[in-house]
């Protein structure tokens, strides 16, 4: 395995759940599949806010791995963090960051997402199988 890119974000869960509750805001349908939605328990309960924003800043480590950010043509609906069966976080990518992942050769993703008082943290690791 070879590491592609590196992706690390913070998010604080005040401004997050702000933005969540703003009156009027699409935030939410902007950034989160409704699969995302679903199993966040969304509402606007503290743990629903919790873990969406434990699942942005896995979206944006993702997009900093693969060198982009959300640049405009890679946005947070075309990563989509799920949960495999045993809990862990998974990714699944969609248009554009499929295109540029398939193009650097990424083929596996290593992430850990976290909760520590007022703030959520993802880090990211992309990373290409070499063929021996």
């Amino acid at each position: 395995m070879e590491i592609v890119g590196h992706g690390i974000d913070v998010v604080d869960l005040e401004r997050f759940a702000h933005l969540l509750s703003e009156e009027g805001s699409d935030f939410l349908s902007r950034c989160f599949t409704r699969a995302e939605q679903a199993k966040a328990e969304v509402g606007n309960t503290s743990r629903g806010h919790e873990i969406l924003a434990g699942k942005f800043a896995a979206k944006e480590a993702v997009a900093k791995a693969l060198g982009s950010g959300f640049d405009g043509h890679i946005g947070p609906l075309h990563i989509e963090i799920t949960n495999s069966a045993t809990g862990s976080p998974t990714v699944v990518l969609h248009e554009a960051a499929l295109a540029l992942a398939d193009e650097l050769g990424v083929s596996r993703w290593q992430f850990s997402i976290s909760h520590a008082g007022p703030i959520a943290i993802a880090s990211v690791l992309a990373l290409r199988c070499l063929l021996s």
